[in-house]
């Protein structure tokens, strides 16, 4: 299997040898998801507003923003906004993050008796340093017999009515400490339904290029399970490119869907055989970034002025390689209200075509390398000694990434 290591070059072969790709459907226990495609969960990003858009586009698992177990036991306010569903949405996909056993289990129990889910994902690939530092995230897996703890538990209570639970991870902390192999060993042994690898170390956050390698020995290694791949994956192409070179069963997309929610038409296309691909000109970005602010109003109860503070980080997004002044460009990100927006969204060129490559590739800043945070003495051994013990509870934080 030959490797791919840089982005662009992945981008110019698949563009040279279109081809037709089908995948079968992902089973995840009782669950059939048609379309092999997983909306990555995201801090701020996935919330009901923008899964709906991505939903009217394409099929997939659509999982929402990530909630912490500890909050979602305690009935925060917004812990329980983050678990709402859409009464259309189905399946209902939440995903947890835990660093104590003992409440993954109660929340994955609130979850199941109040029929508040259909999917169960746990969050090991969290990079954030303030997460890490305390030892949560991507730094857990390290912990072999905490991590086998959570998802023990998580699987145990999900059973009682058949709801699968997924595991999000990424390779490790490091090339010199990488977990991915061990703990999809583990998760399998312990039932999980799939596991999904984002391709990078928690030392390169989300620069350079995910090592689709690792995915494939991944998938290797876990060959009666679903293996997911995500990483570097901004268009139905990439995903097409993703497949052929490590066999997953499906892609899970993030950072590529920002500001457009009609790629998940395209990867639907892609998986049906077609061609056929989504190329909005600027009438219909602005259109849809619109809808995305009303229904962010939705969202946030009626709360026009914080869905459109909301909905500001999203305009370099959906606008990248569009003609947009500058002057305008700020304008929008420092939006009050929708009538201010229909305002200066009526000022752009509603005749002004799709800008082709301009508009693809990367969404967002991948940033450098960064130094891992971790507890002092974490990585002497795998195993949680007393101080660690009672540090990592302080690491069950409302919000992170992903």
């Amino acid at each position: 299997m030959t490797a791919v290591t840089d982005a662009s070059q992945r981008t110019e072969s698949t563009a040279r040898t279109p081809e037709r790709l089908n995948l079968p459907a992902l089973q995840l226990g009782p669950l059939t998801i048609e379309t092999p495609v997983v909306l990555a969960p995201m801090a701020g990003i996935t919330n009901t507003a923008f899964r709906r858009l991505c939903r009217e586009y394409g099929g997939g698992l659509y999982v929402s923003e990530m909630v912490t177990a500890r909050a979602l036991v305690e009935r925060r306010p917004e812990s329980l906004r983050i678990i709402h569903h859409d009464p259309d949405e189905t399946p209902r996909s939440v995903q947890l993050y835990s660093v104590d056993p003992v409440t993954t289990g109660r929340a994955v129990r609130m979850l199941v008796q109040e029929d508040r889910a259909d999917h169960i994902d746990l969050n090991f690939g969290c990079p954030v340093p303030k997460v890490t530092k305390r030892g949560g995230g991507s730094a857990l897996p390290w912990k072999s017999e905490l991590f086998a703890s959570i998802v023990g538990a998580a699987v145990r209570e999900a059973a009682k009515k058949d709801i699968p639970v997924t595991v999000k991870m990424r390779r490790g902390i490091d090339e010199d400490h990488l977990t991915y192999l061990d703990a999809g060993r583990t998760a399998r042994s312990l039932g999980v339904a799939a596991v999904a690898l984002h391709g990078r170390t928690m030392e390169q956050h989300y620069s350079g290029t995910a090592d689709w390698d690792a995915i494939a020995r991944l998938r290797e290694a876990l060959p009666d399970i679903p293996v997911l791949g995500n990483g570097d994956i901004w268009s139905a192409e990439d995903a097409m490119a993703m497949v052929r070179h490590t066999g997953v069963d499906g892609v899970v997309i993030g950072r590529g869907c920002q500001g457009r929610p009609w790629l998940f038409g395209d990867l639907q296309n892609a998986f049906e055989g077609s061609d056929e691909r989504f190329r909005p000109g600027l009438a219909k970005v602005a259109d849809t970034f619109y809808r995305h602010a009303e229904l962010l109003v939705d969202t946030f109860g009626g709360d026009e002025g914080k869905a459109l503070r909301d909905v500001r980080k999203h305009v370099a997004w959906y606008f990248k390689g569009y003609q947009v002044g500058g002057e305008l460009r700020a304008q929008l990100a420092q939006v009050p209200d929708l009538a201010t927006l229909r305002d200066l969204l009526d000022e752009l060129d509603p005749d002004a075509p799709y800008p082709g490559p301009d508009a693809e590739g990367p969404r967002g800043r991948a940033g450098s390398p960064k130094r891992p945070h971790l507890p002092e003495g974490w990585l002497d051994s795998r195993e949680l000694n007393a101080e660690q013990k009672s540090l990592i509870q302080a690491a069950e934080l409302d919000v992170s990434g992903g």
